[in-house]
């Protein structure tokens, strides 16, 4: 069984442990009566089999809920300061519960509960619970003058959600969860390693896809690449002309691994100069003029300080190029960096991104920042209670640069050394995937599943088969290799099945 989510596709362990309920277990609606400390539960009712319907206008059932059995929804407000308003719910099968509890995370700026990720862990079998991080709204309009819902969207309105659902859980099933998941992708990726750092206890394993981590620095970046292109016009670079510039990245770098195949399996090794797409005389549909390829420069390139030339975010690999249109290509810039500033580093609505200041601006940033939006890479605590943490990122994901998961794993390597970290964290890099999924690349991964394995059964993950499917049939498969190993073909048999491929170091990094 697999569903896609928001944060890649998770799989059903072949054979679930069904808990059967206590026989003192409480009915779903006796919830509302539920004392807990900061907590007021709105809600607590059965939906019966295909019947959920999310709240709010224009808001439509998705196609897996119509198929959902009967699960006790829970609603309630978290109130931990006096500004504090955070929504949560949980949701628990009323028959056939796996014994599991499955936290799952949110995009961009949040601001609402994600339901699609909810539902595809309550069709697993989990006791499912999330978080709109306290406030309504996909931007940042929430934050000036409240600094308690800053903090309550940088870390604790996670941790507050997972509290509370445990023990909803608990009181429902009078059984506390075996064990405890995360699941996430881009500021869900980014939810999980906060609560691997910052709360060690919370999850036994945690699934982070494409972390927004290093946040204030990762708007940073998107800043840089907007304004490469967005502050001259004569710089700006049109969907077609990102094409030109991909095809000639894929005519230096996709045969490198041995197979022709429209995938770059490690942009690292790419050695790629924008100037051989430079047009010779005047503008052309092949080719880029220099104002456009000196953008794309600046894009492949780290975003500096102009005054000191310290590197402050890394830039974006070969091969997203297809991608740059969301972060580079359209007024206003990326919204959600347009929004961090705006409203958390100047709390103006007029402020204009064109007038951004990668030395003046980013110290402002950092010390608006102080720690509030990132997870530093001290996992010690997290390692030390024997917790698991799963790390993937596309090699071509163009909103977050995949060199910032990379960072992140190396600096947590650097602090508890190679075998600690081989014990804990693993990090999988998905050549030719975009942000938390398509691509052309093999994007279909069962992450969830390799974690629990990691964790209920001792087997670290290795090598994980991702596969690719076209009109609903699976036409390639490819391993993802353990960072830093990368995958290469053995030279005999089909190129298309994983079975072809091994793992290994990259040469220029053994």
């Amino acid at each position: 069984m697999r569903i896609s989510t928001c944060f890649g596709v998770v799989a059903a362990v072949i054979v679930p442990l069904m808990m059967p309920p206590s026989a003192s277990a409480a009915t779903c609606e006796s919830l509302l009566t539920l004392a807990l400390p900061n907590v007021t539960i709105t809600e607590a009712a059965v939906v019966a089999a295909g019947q959920f319907s999310p709240r709010g206008p224009g808001r439509e059932v998705p196609l897996p809920a119509q198929k959902l059995p009967s699960f006790c929804r829970v609603s309630a407000t978290l109130t931990p300061t006096r500004d504090s308003q955070i929504k949560v719910e949980v949701w628990m099968l009323t028959t056939g519960w796996n014994g599991k509890f499955l936290g799952v995370g949110n995009g961009g700026w949040a601001g609402s509960i994600p339901y699609g990720q909810m539902i595809s862990g309550l069709g697993l079998g989990y006791a499912v619970g999330s978080t709109d991080t306290g406030h309504s709204g996909a931007d940042a309009t929430f934050a000036p003058g409240h600094p308690e819902k800053l903090i309550d969207f940088g870390y604790r309105a996670v941790h507050e959600m997972t509290a509370t659902a445990k023990a909803v859980v608990k009181a429902f099933y009078s059984d506390a969860p075996r064990f405890s998941y995360w699941s996430g992708c881009s500021t869900g990726g980014r939810q999980g390693l906060v609560e691997a750092q910052r709360f060690p206890g919370d999850y036994d394993g945690i699934v982070a896809g494409a972390a927004a981590n290093n946040w204030t620095r990762l708007v940073t970046g998107l800043m840089w690449g907007a304004l490469a292109t967005l502050k001259d016009p004569a710089s700006h670079l049109s969907t077609e002309k990102l094409a030109v510039l991909n095809r000639a990245v894929l005519n230096v770098c996709d045969a490198q691994d041995g197979v022709s195949d429209g995938v770059i399996e490690n942009p690292r090794s790419c050695r790629f100069d924008p100037q051989v797409v430079a047009c010779t005389a005047g503008d052309a549909a092949d080719c880029l003029t220099q104002p456009q390829v000196d953008a794309a420069k600046r894009i492949y390139a780290p975003a500096s300080n102009p005054r000191t030339g310290e590197a402050l975010f890394p830039g974006l690999p070969p091969g997203s190029e297809p991608g740059w249109r969301n972060a580079a290509g359209a007024l206003p810039a990326f919204p959600i960096a347009d929004s961090h500033f705006k409203n958390v580093v100047f709390e103006d609505a007029n402020w204009n991104f064109a007038t951004f200041d990668f030395d003046r601006d980013v110290a402002r940033a950092d010390r608006v920042d102080n720690g509030t939006f990132s997870a530093s890479p001290d996992l010690n605590a997290f390692a030390k209670r024997g917790g698991k943490l799963l790390m993937y990122h596309g090699w071509s994901d163009p909103e977050i640069t995949p060199y910032n998961s990379v960072t992140y794993y190396e600096a947590v390597r650097a602090r508890l050394g190679a075998t600690r970290t081989d014990s804990a964290v693993r990090l999988f890099m998905a050549p030719g995937v975009a942000h938390c999924g398509g691509g052309v690349g093999p994007n279909q991964v069962s992450w969830l599943a390799a974690l629990e394995q990691w964790v209920e059964r001792g087997v670290a993950p290795n090598r994980i088969v991702a596969s690719r499917t076209t009109n609903g049939v699976v036409n390639r498969t490819r391993p993802l290799c353990s960072y830093p190993q990368v995958a290469r073909y053995n030279g005999q048999g089909s190129t298309d099945d994983a079975a072809n491929f091994s793992c290994a170091v990259p040469r220029t990094q053994r």
